[in-house]
């Protein structure tokens, strides 16, 4: 499960990164609120033991 989610996170941010200079300060805010989101969602993951490999 976290692999697909990180592995959403780079689909989402290569074409970003490509385009950055394009896309300007809308770019970068809405860059910023995703990954603001999956840190929050890598986060509560985390609090709740899904990284620990007992």
């Amino acid at each position: 499960m976290l692999f697909i989610v990180f592995d959403i996170e780079i689909v989402f941010l290569y074409p970003w990164a490509v385009t950055f200079d394009a896309l300007g300060v809308f770019g970068l805010v809405e860059m910023l609120l995703f990954v603001l989101t999956v840190f929050v969602a890598y986060a509560y993951v985390w609090r709740r033991g899904g990284l620990e490999w007992d």
